[in-house]
């Protein structure tokens, strides 16, 4: 159990939170919801959130053009078909699917979902029945699905005509989903890497959640190496014209199928790259606690700033007459009222929301409904922000360690794990791990010449002696102090024939690109050292 008291010693009854997706909802209802309702947030930026926002698992987001591989990528990580799929060349999935745990395989369709409150999915009514009859759940039982839940949406194509024929607003839907889920994976085939209209308007729309965006730059092996280096040259290019930030989005290089690489010349890359997503990918669940943490707060922040914005209009609107032509007046002026706000309450300009979009909803709004300043909600999301957040984070670093293995598991995580195939298996630091023969001793005859050279008193070197033979290598001397660490098997501060092979040899790991072990693995211990 977490509790803890107000500060200022006023008689209050103390939270009590069992859990942070408890203390989530509760801070959220009692301090932030009342603020946002006042002021009218829900209208103008995202509705009001629900339990099963803070209760369900973690999701992740796929977005991209036809035929990037969207929903083969799903199939890879689960190693399954799941209902309502179709794979094809042409554009096949035309809905909007979200992939979730259930005991039963089956669909179901997106008005019913809509309704269902244990789903996180009741506020995308909004969007209307031409949404929703494009909106279902496949549900089935997976092991990966019982740590995340994934969202296929429909292919995004090129023309204006294609976005007009949807009948929704396809980047509001996917505005909304990014706000909720953990993780946005943008694809792209490496044959067509030209970003369409409704593509660029859709990656504007995810803008404020690039720390949840990762790419992938898919069926990457269809093309040789050469041309691989200019398609990523020229996506990224293409990425920074769109995605405005200092920041360099991650980008994923493979081809996230079960079939055989066209191309196998850069095998070791694309083993890499998807060990790395995996990895991203299995974090979800043990971060879950921190996103949703993270994303009220910036929701806090948000509605501050809109409840002084629709306080300060209200304070500007006259009470009797001109009332239509003074709504005109504010709302063409809205960017001076930004700028006195900032300067007022010393608030971040990447704090207010986009200034156009604020002023084509305002024109829309009875100015006479908006309420004046109200200091005691505001007052309470700052007391949210300065004090119960600050302490809530410490419940989640409890459960982050309570939970250190908490992992998606199954599917296509589990080839990636076990046996010779795992990352890494066999290689740098791990050749030679499954044979008889010790592996420095392949080299050895090189190395000794090299080590009779120094000079050697009663078969060992000195320390000073080697240093001048291992800094040839040019690595850095954390480096080399690592690997004499390691090779001094005996710390005797010298070293033997052995010992010396042993030093060359891991120095010859790191200059191929592997990565040093913490500890000498068994493999690796000279033979006549292998007693002590």
């Amino acid at each position: 159990m977490f509790s803890w008291s107000n500060k200022d010693g006023k008689k209050k009854d103390p939270e009590l939170f069992q859990t942070v997706s408890d203390g989530l909802k509760r801070l959220y209802k009692t301090k932030l919801f009342p603020l946002e309702d006042a002021y009218r947030f829900h209208d103008f930026h995202s509705p009001a959130l629900e339990d099963a926002d803070f209760d369900n698992k973690p999701m992740v987001l796929l977005v991209g053009q036809y035929s990037t591989g969207k929903t083969t990528f799903i199939r890879h990580l689960m190693e399954q078909d799941f209902p309502g799929m179709r794979i094809g060349p042409e554009p096949t999935t035309d809905s909007f699917i979200a992939v979730m745990h259930g005991d039963q395989e089956g669909l179901v369709p997106g008005n019913a979902l809509v309704v269902d409150p244990k789903k996180p999915f009741r506020k995308l009514n909004a969007f209307g029945n031409a949404f929703l009859n494009r909106f279902v759940c496949a549900q089935m039982p997976n092991p990966v699905l019982e740590s995340i839940s994934i969202i296929d949406t429909p292919g995004i194509l090129s023309g204006e005509k294609q976005r007009i024929s949807r009948g929704y607003d396809f980047a509001a839907v996917l505005e909304w989903f990014a706000e909720r889920v953990d993780r946005i994976i943008l694809l792209f085939d490496a044959h067509k890497l030209d970003i369409s209209d409704e593509f660029s308007e859709v990656i504007r729309a995810l803008k404020n959640h690039e720390d949840k965006m990762r790419v992938v730059l898919n069926k990457a092996d269809q093309i040789g190496t050469q041309q691989l280096m200019r398609v990523y040259g020229a996506l990224m290019w293409s990425l920074g014209k769109i995605v405005n930030t200092p920041e360099v989005i991650r980008v994923y290089i493979g081809s996230f199928w079960a079939n055989p690489l066209l191309v196998a010349d850069n095998r070791k890359l694309f083993e890499a790259e998807e060990q790395d997503l995996f990895r991203d990918i299995q974090g979800l669940p043990k971060n879950a606690a921190l996103r949703k943490l993270n994303d009220l707060i910036k929701r806090a922040r948000l509605a501050k700033v809109h409840a002084y914005i629709i306080s300060a209009l209200k304070k500007e609107m006259p009470n009797m007459f001109g009332k239509d032509n003074k709504k005109k007046e504010l709302i063409a002026n809205l960017g001076e009222i930004y700028i006195k706000i900032e300067k007022e309450h010393q608030i971040s300009p990447g704090d207010f929301p986009k200034l156009a979009k604020m002023q084509e909803i305002l024109a829309g709004q009875d100015f006479s409904k908006f309420q004046p300043m109200k200091p005691k909600l505001i007052e309470a999301v700052e007391d949210m922000l300065a004090n119960d957040i600050a302490k809530l984070m410490t419940l989640v670093r409890q459960e982050e360690a309570n939970m250190p293995s908490h992992s998606v598991q199954g599917g296509a995580f589990e080839g990636t794990m076990n046996g010779p195939f795992g990352h890494g298996y066999g290689e740098g630091a791990g050749e030679g791990i499954d044979e008889l023969e010790w592996v420095v001793a392949r080299d050895k005859p090189t190395y000794d010449e090299i080590f009779y050279t120094l000079s050697p008193v009663n078969g060992k070197v000195s320390g000073a002696m080697v240093k001048k033979e291992m800094v040839k290598s040019k690595l850095p001397n954390t480096v080399l102090g690592k690997i004499w660490k390691l090779a001094d098997v005996d710390k005797d501060g010298f070293l033997d024939d052995e010992e010396f092979a042993l030093a060359n040899h891991l120095i010859k790991v790191k200059l191929e690109g592997h990565e040093l072990p913490g500890d000498l693995p068994e493999h690796l211990v000279p033979p006549s050292k292998r007693g002590m």
